[in-house]
């Protein structure tokens, strides 16, 4: 079994984890024929958080998902960007006003927003990506029509983190995030899970700067700017030659100073495989963790423009495929020859139990 490519269809993404992805309860809207019948009566819309859907990482893959969905559907959807936290808010009531039948949001930032418009709106159906609109922690979905579609990334990342210790030759690795929210840190945690797992079991004394289980180093912000360049370059000045950016585009940052540092510094990418959605980052790359955030976001929008939104959260583990770790591309030369065996055979004892990642999605 192996967990270093993500296959194309990731179809564990309806038939696993916590709930069933595609199970109906809404009603059937009347369907093209495809050979000129009456178009398909349904607005799929998206809003992103202050990112964009050129983010190269989750709003771009949630972009992408409905993009596909629209064009199996036949019918055209309504994307909109948001430029910083002030514009959630109006652009979901743009989105109603515009008719949407399902609105999709990319990002934890935007639950409260979206969980006042599902409230104010309950005819109108909501998929909220990395959130799980529970705002009140009551260990339930704040409106009845929201689906939130969650991933236990600590499963992935507890991998990209051993394969850290295991590439690593100053023995120091580093990571650090945009926020400290439950979706940035669980990547943090699962990597540094994976490098005191590979220190138990070789004997090993390898090292994780930014993140002690609790609390680390964040930019507090989700752009690539100079503060994220300062928080890479603090990370790289205390001998770090591997390094996870957990935070959308502030990975370009931590690109920036590895470069200016002149020496091997390898990267870990997050929610997409960044070899291939930033090609100019490639010889960076040692790994990345993935998200089925696109897969994820088309089983959705397809379901409810079938009539079958289905409100059950999701949750995607290495079981159901909604999380992985990517190829190691132009490092596959560089690392251990037994290095690819040792993380098929991880991925297996923890999809079987043996091994325990712990996250707040595994509580």
């Amino acid at each position: 079994m192996k967990f270093t490519t993500r296959k194309a269809a990731l179809s564990g993404l309806a038939i696993f984890g916590a709930a069933v992805l595609l199970a109906g309860c809404a009603s059937a809207p009347e369907e093209s024929d495809g050979d000129g019948g009456e178009a398909l009566d349904f607005l799929p819309c998206m809003v992103s958080d202050a990112g964009g859907f050129d983010d190269k990482s989750f709003n771009q893959l949630g972009f992408e998902g409905i993009t596909k969905a629209a064009d199996e559907l036949g019918v055209e959807a309504i994307t909109v960007e948001s430029q910083s936290e002030t514009d959630y808010a109006p652009n979901l009531t743009s989105l109603v006003d515009q008719g949407c039948d399902l609105i999709v949001t990319v990002g934890f930032a935007l639950s409260a927003a979206t969980v006042e418009s599902a409230l104010a709106n309950p005819d109108i159906e909501y998929v909220i990506i990395d959130d799980a609109a529970d705002n009140d922690f009551d260990g339930t979905v704040d409106s009845e029509n929201i689906k939130p579609i969650l991933f236990d990334t600590a499963q992935a990342a507890f991998l990209a983190g051993y394969a850290a210790a295991d590439f690593t030759t100053t023995k120091t690795v580093g990571t650090f995030g945009g926020m400290n929210f439950p979706t940035v840190s669980i990547f943090m945690d699962g990597f540094k899970q994976g490098v005191d797992y590979y220190n138990e079991q070789k004997g090993k004394g390898v090292t994780v700067l930014g993140w002690d289980g609790t609390d680390g180093l964040f930019t507090g912000g989700f752009e690539a700017n100079d503060t994220a360049r300062q928080v890479a370059q603090s990370l790289i000045d205390q001998n770090v030659d591997v390094l996870l950016p957990v935070g959308g585009p502030i990975y370009q940052s931590a690109a920036a100073a590895i470069r200016e540092a002149g020496r091997d510094i390898a990267m870990i990418g997050v929610d997409a495989d960044f070899t291939v959605t930033d090609p100019s980052v490639a010889d960076l790359m040692l790994t990345s963790i993935l998200k089925g955030i696109d897969v994820g976001t088309y089983e959705a929008v397809v379901a409810a423009g079938e009539g079958n939104f289905d409100p059950t959260p999701f949750i995607g583990t290495l079981e159901n495929e909604g999380v992985g770790v990517a190829p190691f591309h132009d490092y596959e030369s560089l690392v251990s020859d037994t290095l690819q065996g040792e993380l098929d055979d991880l991925g297996a004892a923890i999809i079987a139990g043996d091994i325990e990642v712990k996250s707040y999605l595994a509580e």
